[in-house]
């Protein structure tokens, strides 16, 4: 079924994009000094923001159809780890991403630091159910 593996597809994008903000760009902006570390950090999590937002939502309605379509529990499951990165965002990371968006990089120190450290913990959820929605979609793609 095409829509189920466009689910998986999307869930499949988000997760390694997820995946590469935690292992590789979060790890190697953290060996810069607090004002470039928030230098950098601003404009990679904007464009983190256009990509994986929609991401998610495509990833929420291509599971939705596809249950609909075949009524494989799996579908719904992963659709709703997807859209869960909604809340998470939202509730969890959001007024994080606000402070340090609003810190002027000329005033970073040791508290954006420990905030930017505290969001990559927080974006590794992101990660997590971006990866558990591969594995929903996954278990309801099989015969």
């Amino acid at each position: 079924m095409l829509i189920g593996q466009l689910a998986l597809v999307a869930a499949a994008v988000f997760s390694g994009a997820a995946l590469y903000i935690n292992v590789a760009e979060q790890p190697a902006r953290l060996g810069l000094d607090d004002h470039a570390l928030l230098t950098e950090w601003k404009p990679s999590y904007k464009h983190g923001l256009a990509m994986q937002a929609p991401l998610a939502v495509l990833g929420f309605l291509l599971g939705l159809a596809a249950w609909w379509q075949v009524e494989h529990i799996g579908w719904v499951i992963g659709a709703l780890l997807m859209i869960a990165n909604w809340p998470v965002t939202l509730f969890a990371i959001m007024p994080t991403n606000n402070t340090l968006m609003a810190t002027d990089p000329a005033a970073a120190g040791a508290e954006s630091r420990a905030m930017i450290e505290r969001w990559g913990s927080l974006h590794a959820v992101r990660t997590a159910l971006g990866f558990a929605a591969c594995l929903a979609f996954l278990w309801a793609s099989l015969p």
